[in-house]
């Protein structure tokens, strides 16, 4: 068994992030998200809301993405294709592949995994009733690679319930982005004009509901799962991607009606050996006329710096990089600063 010398390893990315009006992430009825914690209302990112912006995001820092799709019938049909399978061939297998993997849910599969089970369709002579799960399974699984056409698949994880060999555990986690301060969503009314109205007044009016905060994200990055299957300048090349990727990306939503544009405030980034430690927030931060940002920080590092003192060895720290407050150190020396970590 190969030893993995960065079992238990994580980077920790504790970011504070201030947005003014917007409405990042809606719920049923169109307004901000939010949650209670300590009592008190708290804007509210969904963890899957920014995970999905941080996937998008990597490709512009040279990261092909997989495919995460419903329609995989036709991505293997192609793969058939490829192979050597007529049409005819191509649609049943594409099918069957399909079927026996997929239960019409998302299925996460990248081009090198879709080649190799086209290739093994191949081997039975494209003849779809030879095909078996637990063989596509494992042809899947060992033609997964990640560092060439599926890191996000090795960062945020797959769960295959027709073909459990598929399963990949996630190398990111990430907690809901929460404001670290009480906050009241607010309605903005508004009308709009008729360019060819013959009458005065408006042609139409409705509400929009909003907030504004400084949100607390938390996101770990487990290496010793990524080592599990790459190798380090692999590993390198997906910290400097996933760290780009999480000081570009902002959710979606409203963004040409209610810009947020708004870029990191602060971040400490801790690598570490143990038990994660995320910042509950449970008290919430008084803005005292100088905005939130300020004494977010202040309560973030307070913290953060109070729980090493107490846990003692076993806060297992590796390096603390604190980002946002010296202007010589930029985003690009935080990434260099931890690949470094990476040998």
């Amino acid at each position: 068994m190969v030893s993995n010398p960065y079992q238990k390893i994580r980077i920790e990315y504790h970011i504070l992030q201030s947005f003014p009006v917007t409405c990042l992430n809606r719920d049923d009825v169109g307004a901000p998200k939010t949650a209670v914690v300590g009592g008190v209302t708290r804007a509210r990112v969904s963890s899957q809301c920014w995970k999905r912006q941080v996937r998008l995001a990597l490709q512009d820092f040279g990261v092909k993405l997989a495919s995460r799709t419903k329609h995989v019938a036709p991505l293997f049909r192609t793969a058939c294709e490829q192979a050597g399978a007529s049409a005819e061939q191509a649609e049943a297998c594409g099918t069957k592949i399909a079927d026996l993997l997929s239960d019409d849910t998302l299925l996460f599969i990248s081009d090198s995994e879709a080649a190799s089970l086209a290739a093994y369709a191949a081997e039975v002579g494209f003849e779809a009733d030879k095909l078996k799960d637990k063989e596509l399974a494992k042809r899947a699984k060992k033609a997964l690679t990640p560092a060439t056409d599926a890191l996000d698949i090795a960062l945020f994880g797959r769960m295959v319930a027709k073909a459990a060999d598929m399963n990949i555990e996630a190398a990111a986690c990430f907690s809901h982005a929460l404001s670290t301060h009480k906050v009241s969503n607010e309605i903005d009314f508004f009308t709009a004009l008729d360019d060819q109205a013959e009458e005065p007044g408006a042609a139409h009016m409705g509400t929009l509901e909003f907030n504004s905060a400084t949100y607390y994200r938390y996101i770990s990055l487990d290496l010793g799962q990524l080592a599990a299957s790459m190798e380090p300048d692999d590993i390198r090349t997906a910290i400097a991607a996933f760290t780009y990727a999480l000081y570009q990306a902002v959710p979606a939503a409203r963004q040409t009606t209610q810009s947020g544009a708004s870029p990191w405030d602060f971040a400490r980034v801790l690598v570490r050996r143990g038990q994660r430690l995320q910042v509950p927030f449970d008290a919430p931060v008084k803005a005292k006329g100088d905005g939130y940002a300020a004494p977010s920080i202040e309560a973030l590092t307070t913290y953060l710096d109070k729980k090493e003192r107490l846990s003692g060895s076993l806060f297992g720290k590796l390096g603390c990089y604190d980002w946002g407050l010296d202007e010589t150190f930029s985003i690009d020396d935080l990434v260099q600063a931890l690949q470094n970590h990476v040998q």
